[in-house]
């Protein structure tokens, strides 16, 4: 079995409202669809990502650059795939980042082949520590008012889903925290996870602000709460001088990277992104180191791909979804998504990812090329 060809599809859903982070806005939801075609017939297929503007290019970076170098070689050697696209990487004067997003897409697809071979659903082939992993949304998106923001968490314990990610950052620490305060009350006791997260919105004085000012309503861990410019020094002062614990790691391109936020004592648990940066074989790199250092895993979004890595390893925390207004393509791309219940979300058992998609909405949201 070789490679015979890559197609790729690209989506865009435009959505309800617009959705305000921190510094960003969020009108349409996309993403990329991989299809690995093999000269057997078996195809390995993923969708990656939620980049907007830039997903034709990196689509075109596996057509026209990655492709060639995987053509006719054994798809079931990932890591040798995997150190054959790196080199694509070391141009200095090209974005970098798009090259991981290419290399993730192409990786996420490969290994997918990988389980539909194997007959076995990935979480079980990288080792099996769970079959089902608690569930958590990413919500509490600014422009809204507090009964609108308890009416949503309301919303999450009807859908059965067992927390919240809320956006902080953008509003002096006083105001995000009547906001988070607002969600916590709405839980009326019931167990509800609810974490902050700034996407690097505030500078360290503001962050530890309102970190002090949420210390009693139970805040599960502070995401990203400094700026960039010297995050990994900031999110350290901000654990220290607070105790609660911090989440970072989704911007990092690297396993390297995220070393560095490890040994600097920056964060308790890491999101490093699979499809944004290298794919799966790269997460689970990153994964290995965490254990070493005793830092949780999480995964920034991505639930499709995410189910299966945290659920590969031993220290892996939730399973993140948004609202469906948020991301229609996990609610309706997915022909059979796997259920929620309690707060729980069972681990797809088909082989690979198990996952079968949609050909109706494919066809209904495909961008033209």
């Amino acid at each position: 079995m070789n490679i015979d060809r890559i197609e790729m599809i690209p989506l865009e859903v435009p959505l309800a409202r617009t959705f305000h982070g921190s510094y960003y806005s969020m009108s349409s939801r996309a993403t990329l669809i991989t299809r690995i075609h093999t000269t057997d017939g078996l195809v390995g297929e993923s969708y990656n990502g939620d980049e907007i503007h830039t997903q034709i290019a990196i689509g075109r970076i596996v057509t026209d650059e990655i492709f060639p170098r995987l053509q006719d070689q054994d798809p079931l050697m990932v890591e040798q795939c995997w150190s054959a696209m790196l080199p694509l990487t070391f141009d200095i004067l090209r974005d970098r980042r798009l090259v991981l997003m290419a290399m993730a897409a192409v990786d996420s697809a490969l290994w997918d082949l990988a389980g539909k071979t194997a007959g076995m659903p990935l979480y079980r082939m990288w080792g099996g520590a769970a079959n089902r992993l608690p569930i958590v949304a990413i919500g509490g998106y600014y422009n809204q008012t507090e009964p609108e923001l308890a009416a949503e968490v309301e919303g999450y314990l009807e859908m059965e889903i067992g927390g919240c990610k809320m956006k902080v950052g953008a509003a002096p620490p006083e105001e995000d925290a009547r906001r988070f305060k607002a969600m916590r009350d709405a839980t009326s006791g019931e167990p509800f996870l609810l974490m902050a997260d700034a996407n690097q919105g505030y500078d360290v004085d503001d962050a530890i602000t309102f970190a002090r000012l949420v210390e009693d309503h139970d805040m599960r861990w502070f995401e990203e709460p400094v700026r960039w410019m010297n995050a990994d020094r900031w999110m350290r002062d901000v654990r220290l001088k607070t105790g609660v614990a911090v989440a970072a790691g989704q911007s990092e391109l690297a396993r390297g990277d995220v070393r560095r936020l490890m040994e600097g004592g920056a964060i308790d648990v890491c999101n490093f992104d699979a499809s944004w940066s290298g794919g799966p074989t790269e997460w689970r790199r990153v994964a290995g180191l965490a254990a070493s250092f005793g830092v949780e895993m999480a995964h920034h979004e991505e639930p499709q791909i995410s189910a299966h890595l945290l659920a590969s390893v031993f220290h892996g925390t939730y399973v993140e979804v948004f609202h469906p207004d948020r991301d229609p393509i996990f609610w309706n791309l997915i022909a059979n998504r796997s259920p929620i219940s309690d707060g729980i979300y069972e681990i797809p058992t088909g082989p690979g990812l198990g996952l079968e998609l949609d050909e109706g909405f494919i066809e209904l949201h495909r961008v033209d090329r």
